[in-house]
């Protein structure tokens, strides 16, 4: 008999042990045949990397639950999706789900963020895909309540697809689940970190350097992410993975682009 259940894999940047993808997890197993494919160790803020000047290395990993097949991956989240669509996978999956991540990629981060970066992979490949968050950092945070709203995204989507180039960023608020308002689609609110580096020595009198900063979020709109959960709504935003400015063509073609040549 045919399977109908759709085929869903699962990766994050937090690694395969992290407590939310194995929240994740658990809520995909509800929907669907779940297939995970996740790095063996943490790759947060790696963004859309992929390894070319190292060897990769694919695990199995053995479960007691022998329905979810799991590989642990020596690579970054990217490299994840890559392995899981050419290697693992027998035929492509009808849906990419990446996080649970520790932590927000709201706004700019986005840019930076591991988990996306994998939702949008596979979103190249042609595959439907979310990337979840939770605006919590600690490693023991609280996923049950979002676990509803999860699935309810996850079957829409199954239900509807997603418009052609577009994968979604979703991120939720701290909240216990009575207190979330809903969910709204929103745009990337346009907000920058300002760096610090705090400079240090090695006992050997070396220097190095630890990443500071400060979240600026310059965008008082009411339709972005992060006034969504600034008021306890949970953020979808539409993100495209074609980066060119199409508002610039028409001004930049007015440039004398080509002024020496007719010299």
């Amino acid at each position: 008999m045919k399977n109908s259940k759709p085929l869903i894999l699962v990766t994050n940047d937090d690694g395969i042990s992290a407590p939310g993808i194995r929240a994740l997890i658990a809520v995909m197993s509800e929907i669907g045949t779940v297939v995970v494919v996740a790095p063996d160790s943490p790759q947060s803020a790696t963004g859309h990397s992929i390894t070319i000047n190292d060897t990769l290395y694919i695990n199995k990993i053995s479960k007691e639950n022998e329905a979810i097949l799991e590989y642990s991956c020596s690579g970054t989240p990217v490299d994840c999706v890559k392995l899981a669509v050419n290697e693992i996978l027998k035929k492509k999956p009808d849906l990419c789900v990446s996080g649970i991540n520790h932590g927000s990629n709201s706004s700019i981060n986005v840019i930076y963020s591991g988990t996306m970066s994998a939702a949008v992979e596979a979103g190249i490949e042609g595959i439907p895909a979310i990337g979840f968050s939770l605006l919590d950092y600690d490693w023991n945070a609280d996923f049950e309540p979002i676990k509803s709203f999860i699935k309810t995204i996850t079957l829409e989507v199954l239900a509807k697809g997603l418009p052609e180039n577009v994968v979604l960023n979703v991120n939720f608020p701290k909240l216990k689940e009575e207190e979330i308002r809903g969910i709204k689609i929103c745009r990337q609110a346009k907000a920058l970190w300002i760096e610090k580096f705090d400079k240090r020595k090695t006992p050997q009198g070396r220097d190095y350097y630890w990443l500071t900063g400060e979240f600026i979020n310059q965008d008082h709109g009411e339709d972005t992410d992060e006034w969504a959960l600034a008021n306890n709504f949970i953020s979808v935003v539409p993100v495209q993975f074609d980066l060119t400015a199409h508002h610039t063509i028409q001004q930049l073609n007015t440039w004398n682009w080509n002024e020496q040549k007719s010299k």
